[in-house]
Order: structure tokens, then sequence, then C-alpha cells
């Protein structure tokens, strides 16, 4: 199996009032899958999250989104990865990306955390492994860094949104592709995905 990934994270902030917002993207994609896989997600203290279980592609995958606040993400990842013994290198993350348009998203293996306090905590949180693979969900930029604070805290117009919602369903489509042949026939059916 080329890519053992046994633990897919999507990240968020937790609480109604975040639920919408741009920052949550990552966690739509683990909300969808969870609703294409037909199972429920539920709160696991110990793990500082909401969890489930998925069979996808002959694979025992564990859902995870973090119900810490998102520079706190790293506490619940190594809490669950840490009890399953799973590396940074079998998980995938996924997270909204100031650097992509919206209805683009992207497959990545490693790299830096590009200013994205999330991904900075589970560096940290994981002994400063880069190694996991991301799943990039475009949000766009508001164009000046002063706002992105306000901007990935705020939630998308609905056409926006539309297209972000899109690049997340196609997202978990490549999922499968992913689990199934690898890392690169992943990359080119996403990368080749535009939502207009």
């Amino acid at each position: 199996m080329s890519n053992q990934i046994r633990l897919l994270v999507g990240l968020a902030n937790p609480g109604p009032e975040y639920a919408r917002t741009r920052h949550n993207a990552g966690a739509w994609v683990v909300e969808e899958l969870a609703r294409v896989h037909n199972i429920s997600l539920r709160e696991e203290s110990k793990y500082y999250g909401l969890t489930g279980r998925i069979m996808a592609n002959g694979q025992d995958l564990r859902l995870l989104i973090p119900t810490t606040f998102m520079n706190l993400s790293g506490k619940s990842v190594a809490a669950l990865a840490n009890f399953y013994q799973i590396k940074p290198e079998e998980i995938l993350v996924a997270h909204d990306e100031l650097d992509l348009p919206p209805g683009v998203a992207k497959f990545k293996k490693g790299g830096g955390h590009g200013g994205h306090n999330g991904l900075r905590d589970i560096i940290s949180k994981m002994g400063n492994n880069k190694d996991f693979y991301r799943l990039r969900v475009g949000i766009g930029h508001p164009g000046d860094k002063n706002k992105v604070a306000n901007f990935v805290l705020g939630k998308a117009p609905a056409k926006e949104q539309e297209c972000i919602d899109a690049a997340a369903d196609e997202a978990v489509r490549c999922m499968d592709i992913l689990l199934k042949d690898g890392l690169n026939k992943a990359q080119n059916r996403l990368h080749s995905f535009k939502a207009e």
C-alpha cells in the first residue's frame, strides 16, 4: 500500500459562531467524508475532538476534528496519534489555504506551516515532524496581511462558499484515489479541478 494514511484531520475552531467561517474549511472535508460513509462523529474528550472511523479502500481510517481552538490543534492530533501509534507520515491534515482561490484544493506532502496556526501547533506537538500529508482547501486572500485574521474568521460570500464546498466535495472524491493509487494520481485529478 503506497499511501498508508490512518488518520484524517480537519482543522476548525469550535463552537457555532465559527461553524461556517473560512478557517473551518478543513473540517468541512472531514464532515463530508463522514456523511458519505454514513457515520456520525462523536465527541471524545480524551482526544479533544470529534472522532469517527470509516473503512475506505479496505483501510481503517480514523477521522478527527479537534475541538480545541485552531492554535491548539496539535494537542488533539497528538493525543489520538499517540494512542493509536499513528506516525506523522500516516496523517493527512485538511486545512484552509489563503494562497489558493476558492474552488481549488490541493494535496501536498510535508512542508512548513505557512503561517497557519493549526499546522504550526501540529508540527510542534509531533516533535517538529512536518512529514504529514496536507489537503489545502483554497479560501482566497483578503489582499492585505493585516486583514487575514478577520478574513479567516469571517464567512465567505455565497458564491465563494459554493466554490469552497465544491472543492471540498471533489477532495473527498479524490481521497479514494489517494488511498488506492497514491499521491501523484490524486494530485493529477484534484489539481485539475476548479469550481467556477
